[in-house]
C-alpha cells in the first residue's frame, strides 16, 4: 500500500525484516507485529487526479487514509483493543491456507462491539493449499456474516498459477505481470476474456449474480434499481453496486461482509483493495457520533457541541440563559481528543497517539486532561510514518497525529484543547470533567518476577517499568509485601518475552526476569466460630480503640442473603456488613448513637477496607483469599467508645477478626488451594486432533467441552448461515475433504477447560504434535479448587 501510494520507493518484506510499520528489533528478529503502528498515506497518490472534479468516481478522488497496522498474535490483544477503539473501518485480512483462525473470530467479535465497518482481503493465495471457497464459506459460518465476493481468483489456464482477480462489480479481470512489482496491470472486459480466458468469463457472470442477488437481500434500494433493470443483475450499474455495499456495511454490525482476493507476496490485489477501501469504508464524518460523559451524565458530543445538554428547568428564562452561557463556553472548546497509545520513542521522548474527534489541535495549544486535571501544552505535533516523522501545525477533526512530550497522558485519557489563561483550573464545570469513551483493559494471565541486579539498581528498574506500563497499560506491576519481590504479570508467555527484552534491550535496565509464575489463591471449605476482637493501642501517638465481630464461610452463590445486610464485592469475595440498629440505607442508626465524626458509611468503608487487607494473605500459603463470605458486626454499644474510637481503629479491629476466623478454619484444617482456570480454543486440522484430545484431557488434567467442525460456533449473537447459501467459486485443485466431509485435512476446533499451570509453554507442544499448524487463543474462566493429587503437586 504504501509503495503504491508513492510513499516508499521499496517494497518491504517481512521475512527479511525491511517492512516500515515492523519497525521494532524484536519484530524484525521474530518476523511478527508486536507493538501497532502508524501511517498515513494518499490514494490514489497525490498528483494522479483532480480531487475537485465531482463527477469522478470514488475510488479516483484523493483521500487521505490514516493506516494502523495491528498485531495478530492472541498475547497482543490489548494493541487491536485500542486501536480499534478509535478506527472508522477495518481491513481482516485472511490467510488463504488456514481461513477463519480462532484469533481471526477473537478479534471480529472485537470490532462487532466497536460496530466498525469492515471488508476482508483473502491473501496468500498463490500459496500452496490456499482454497479461496473453503475461505468463502468460513466466513459464513464462523464470522456470522453474509459474504459478499466482490472478487474472484484468476488461476491461469483454469488451474495452477494464481495470476489475477476477476472483479464482480466491474465485470472485468485483472491480470499482474508475473514476477513484477505489481505496477503492470492488464484489464480484460468480458468480451476481451472470451479469447483470454472463457472460463473465468462464466464465473464472473455467475459472481455478478450472486452478489446482486446478495445485495438485494440487504438493500430495498438496490432491489429497486435492480427491478428496473428487469430482474437482470448484468444490468445494473456498477455504481449502484458500489453505493449499495457502503450502505450495507455502514452500521458496522458485520451482517453483510465483501470478500476480495489477492495475493501480497506476489503483489496481486492491492491496488484494488485500495480502492475498495475508499469506496467502501466511512470517512470519519460518516461515522456515529461518539459517546461522551460529563460528571455521572451520559450524552454524544454533538449534542454537547450544538448547545442541546441542559439541566431541566421550570423556568423558561433560565433556561434560555443557560442555553447560552453553554453554548458560550462550548463555543471556546478549539478541540476534543482521545490519547490512544503512548510510546517512548529514544530520539524524540515521549510520543502521545490521539485521534481528533472535533476542531483541530493547533501547535502550542494549551491541552486540559479531563482524567487526571492537569493541563499540558501541546508543544510539537507530528504525522507518524511508522518510525519516522512529519512535523505538522495542526491535527484535524477526523485525522491520527502525535503530541509529543506530553508528560502525563496516558491511554484512554481525553485531552480538550481550551484557550483560557488559568492552567490550573482548565475548562469550567462540567466542561472539565468531559470524557470520551474509555478504553478497556483486560485482566492479566501469566506472571513473572522481576529481580534488580543490585539494591542501587532497584529504584531504576521501578522507574523503567513505570514507563513500560504508560506505554502498554495491559502489563501489570505488584509488590509482594512480605518479599519485596517485583512481580511482573501481562496476557501471555510471548508478551512477557517481548517486555523483558524491551526492559533490558531497549531501556538498559540491570535487571533479570524469573520463570512464568502462576497466581494461586486460598479458599475457606468450612465456615468458622464467631471472633471477637479488640483494638486498643496507640497509633502515632493517638489512642485508639474499636472491636469487631466476624464470621468467615465458603461463599453460597445460591444463598439469598438478608435484605438489611449490606454487602459488597471485593476481589472474589463477598463481604457482608451488620450494625446493629441500622437498616439498609445510610440514614441515622435507630436507637444506638454514634458518635458525629462516625456516620454510617465512614464506619463501613474502614470494616471492608480492614477486611479487604486480612483477605490479602491466606494462612496457608499466603496467596490471598477467594470465593469467602466474610460477616463482620459491629454493636455501636459495645464495640465503639466516642472519645477513643476512629476509622483507622475500626479497620484494624475488623481486620484482626477476620484473622482470627481464617485462623479458626486453618487450625481445623478446612484452608484448599485454588487455581486459575483457562479457556482454550485449540485450532487443528482432523489428523492430529486424537492426539490433542489425549494430550489435553489425560496429560494435563482438562476437560474437553466440545469437538467443533468448521467453526460451528454458538456463542454468538448472530444467526448460522446456511453453507449451502453462499457463493463460493470453486477452485480447481481443491479436494472434496476441505468443504466439509470428514478428512485429515478438514479443519476442526476443541474448547476445553485447563489449569493455567500446565497452559505454560503448550504453544510449542502444541506445534510439535501438529507439525507447526496448531493455533490456540486462551482466556481465564475462574479460579477452581484443587483436586488432592495437583494440591500435593503444588
Amino acid at each position: 500500500m504504501l509503495y503504491y501510494s508513492g510513499n516508499t520507493r521499496r517494497i518491504g518484506d517481512v521475512d527479511d525484516g525491511s517492512t516500515v510499520t515492523d519497525f521494532l528489533p524484536a519484530e524484525r528478529a521474530r518476523g511478527i507485529t508486536i507493538q501497532s503502528a502508524a501511517v498515513t498515506f494518499h490514494w490514489p497518490p497525490l498528483g494522479t487526479t483532480t480531487p475537485t472534479k465531482r463527477e469522478l468516481p470514488r475510488a479516483q478522488v484523493i483521500h487521505t487514509i490514516n493506516l494502523i497496522d495491528t498485531p495478530g498474535h492472541s498475547d497482543f490483544t490489548f494493541e487491536v483493543l485500542r486501536s480499534l477503539r478509535i478506527l472508522d473501518g477495518a481491513v481482516c485480512i485472511l490467510d488463504g491456507v488456514a481461513g477463519v483462525e480462532a484469533q481471526t473470530e477473537k478479534v471480529w467479535t472485537q470490532a462487532n462491539r466497536y460496530s466498525i465497518p469492515r471488508i476482508i482481503f483473502v491473501n496468500k493465495l498463490d500459496r500452496d493449499g490456499a482454497t479461496f471457497q473453503r475461505s468463502v464459506k468460513e466466513i459464513g459460518t464462523r464470522l456470522r456474516g453474509f459474504p459478499a465476493v466482490c472478487q474472484i481468483p484468476w488461476w491461469a489456464g483454469g488451474k495452477g498459477r494464481f495470476t489475477g482477480i476477476g472483479d464482480a462489480v466491474n465485470l472485468c479481470g485483472l491480470e499482474w505481470a508475473e514476477g513484477g512489482d505489481g505496477k503492470a496491470i492488464q484489464t480484460f472486459t468480458l468480451d476481451g476474456l472470451v479469447e483470454k480466458d472463457p472460463g473465468l468469463r462464466e464465473e464472473l457472470i455467475q459472481a455478478r449474480i450472486a452478489l446482486v442477488e446478495a445485495l438485494c437481500e440487504f438493500d430495498e434500494e438496490l432491489l429497486s434499481i435492480w427491478m428496473d433493470c428487469n430482474d437482470d443483475p448484468m444490468q445494473v450499474p456498477p455504481q449502484a453496486i458500489r453505493d449499495s455495499l457502503r450502505r450495507c456495511i455502514a452500521d458496522g454490525s458485520g451482517k453483510l461482509i465483501p470478500v476480495f482476493a489477492g495475493a501480497s507476496f506476489r503483489n496481486i490485489g492491492v491496488q484494488p483493495l485500495l480502492d475498495a477501501v475508499n469506496d467502501y469504508l466511512p470517512a470519519p464524518i460518516e461515522r456515529p457520533d461518539p459517546d461522551i460523559t460529563l460528571g455521572s451524565e451520559e450524552h454524544s458530543l454533538s449534542d454537547l457541541l450544538n448547545g442541546k445538554i441542559l439541566t431541566d428547568s421550570s423556568d423558561q428564562k433560565a433556561l434560555a440563559k443557560r442555553t447560552q452561557s453553554t453554548k458560550a463556553l462550548v463555543a471556546q472548546i478549539e478541540s476534543c481528543a482521545l490519547a490512544f497509545k503512548v510510546v517512548h520513542d529514544p530520539r524524540r521522548g515521549v510520543l502521545v497517539y490521539v485521534r481528533v474527534y472535533s476542531g483541530s489541535i493547533k501547535k502550542n495549544a494549551a491541552t486540559w486532561n479531563t482524567n487526571l486535571h492537569v493541563m499540558e501544552r501541546a508543544q510539537r505535533l507530528l504525522q507518524m510514518q511508522a518510525s519516522d516523522a512529519v512535523e505538522l501545525q495542526q491535527i484535524c477533526a477526523g485525522q491520527i497525529g502525535v503530541i509529543a512530550g506530553l508528560k502525563h497522558a496516558r491511554t484512554g485519557d481525553t485531552l480538550v484543547a481550551w484557550p483560557g489563561n488559568n492552567p490550573k483550573s482548565g475548562p469550567p464545570a462540567p466542561l472539565n470533567t468531559l470524557q470520551l469513551r474509555p478504553i478497556d483493559v483486560p485482566p492479566p494471565v501469566f506472571f513473572a518476577a522481576i529481580e534488580p541486579n543490585s539494591l542501587s539498581e532497584e529504584r531504576n528498574v521501578r522507574e523503567i517499568l513505570r514507563m513500560l506500563l504508560r506505554e502498554d497499560p495491559s502489563l501489570h506491576v505488584d509488590i509482594d509485601e512480605e518479599s519485596g519481590q517485583i512481580l511482573l504479570s501481562g496476557m501471555g508467555e510471548l508478551h512477557l518475552e517481548i517486555a523483558r527484552d524491551r526492559l533490558v534491550n531497549d531501556f538498559k535496565a540491570k535487571a533479570t526476569m524469573g520463570d512464568i509464575e502462576i497466581s494461586y489463591r486460598e479458599c475457606v471449605l468450612a465456615a468458622s466460630d464467631t471472633h471477637r476482637a479488640l483494638f486498643d493501642r496507640e497509633v502515632a501517638g493517638k489512642k485508639g480503640k474499636a472491636a469487631c465481630v466476624a464470621t468467615i464461610e465458603p461463599f453460597d452463590e445460591f444463598a439469598t442473603p438478608p435484605k438489611q445486610d449490606y454487602t459488597v464485592v471485593r476481589e472474589g469475595n463477598h463481604i457482608t456488613l451488620r450494625v446493629i440498629g441500622s437498616n439498609a440505607s445510610d440514614g441515622p442508626l435507630g436507637s444506638s448513637a454514634l458518635p458525629l465524626d462516625l456516620p454510617l458509611p465512614k464506619i463501613r468503608e474502614a470494616l471492608i477496607n480492614g477486611a479487604v487487607a486480612a483477605l490479602a494473605r491466606g494462612p496457608r500459603r499466603s496467596f490471598p483469599l477467594h470465593a469467602s463470605h466474610v460477616t463482620l458486626t459491629v454493636d455501636p454499644t459495645t464495640d465503639i467508645f466516642p472519645s477513643e474510637t476512629s476509622p483507622a481503629a475500626i479497620s484494624s479491629a475488623a481486620r484482626l477478626a477476620v484473622k482470627a476466623a481464617m485462623q479458626d478454619v486453618f487450625q481445623n484444617d478446612n484452608i484448599g488451594l485454588m487455581e486459575p482456570v483457562m479457556n482454550a480454543v485449540i485450532s487443528c486440522n482432523e489428523g492430529t486432533l486424537g492426539a490433542i484430545v489425549h494430550d489435553i484431557s489425560s496429560a494435563r488434567g482438562g476437560h474437553v467441552m466440545s469437538l467443533e467442525s468448521e467453526g460451528n460456533d454458538d456463542s454468538s449473537d448472530l444467526p448460522a448461515i446456511d453453507p449451502s447459501r453462499i457463493y463460493a467459486p470453486a477452485d480447481p485443485f481443491a479436494s472434496g475433504g476441505s468443504l466439509g466431509t470428514d478428512g485429515p485435512g478438514q479443519q476442526r476446533q476443541v474448547t476445553a477447560r485447563v489449569p493455567l499451570k500446565e497452559m505454560v509453554g503448550y504453544l510449542k507442544h502444541l506445534r510439535s504434535i501438529t507439525g507447526g499448524r496448531g493455533t490456540f487463543v486462551m482466556t481465564v474462566d475462574k479460579f477452581e479448587k484443587l483436586s488432592g493429587p495437583r494440591e500435593k503437586a503444588v
